[in-house]
């Protein structure tokens, strides 16, 4: 049932809550309504979206915000393809439920604890080895 969402393709149900976006492809109507030139909008729409994630893939070791970028990448992907808009979906709702069971009390505590006693190890790790070697570099010690 339809309350009077103001974006299109987006139904809300009796509840208030907004249904997804249907599937498919979200090309202009004039370009849907030419074969060929929905296969060629197609084929930009896949090589844009591959230069975005393959960019994303290159910036994971470097610095940048390399699953940013690849996110953007299947989000271009998700304006023409089915499946690039499943797994957007998929994802935004494993996210959804990650920062959902982060925002949970016992587990923000659980998750604060673990975090200390780690960095009470590292600590006293660090602090065990300028005990012994002084602030002398590993790769210089003659020992």
């Amino acid at each position: 049932m339809n309350t009077g969402s103001n974006e299109p393709g987006v139904a809300e149900t009796i509840t208030g809550t907004k249904d997804e976006q249907p599937l498919g492809s979200r090309a202009p109507e004039f370009i849907q309504a030419r074969k060929a030139l929905h296969l060629s909008w197609q084929v930009g729409v896949f090589i844009v979206g591959l230069a975005v994630v393959v960019a994303g893939i290159i910036m994971l070791p470097l610095p940048g915000p390399g699953w940013l970028v690849i996110f953007g990448g299947m989000a271009i992907w998700a304006t023409e393809f089915v499946w690039a808009q499943l797994v957007l979906r998929w994802t935004k709702r494993k996210v959804t439920e990650a920062a959902q069971r982060a925002l949970d009390p016992k587990v923000r505590r659980r998750n604060i604890i673990l975090t200390t006693v780690g960095l009470v190890i590292v600590a006293v790790l660090v602090g065990i080895y300028v005990w012994k070697f002084g602030l002398e570099m590993p790769w210089k010690i003659k020992e």
